[in-house]
């Protein structure tokens, strides 16, 4: 579990050096992690 959680704070890493310059294209970065986490949420459940 450990594992998963830095493997997802990887794929985020984008997101928490903030390497976008316009806002904009920053928030839809977040909105898109965001669906793909809870996709894959839903995906582990039976």
């Amino acid at each position: 579990m450990i594992e998963r959680g830095f493997c997802r704070l990887k794929h985020g890493r984008s997101l928490a050096t903030r390497c976008d310059k316009l806002a904009v294209i920053y928030r839809a970065a977040v909105a898109l992690n965001t669906v793909i986490a809870g996709l894959s949420h839903l995906g582990d459940t039976p």
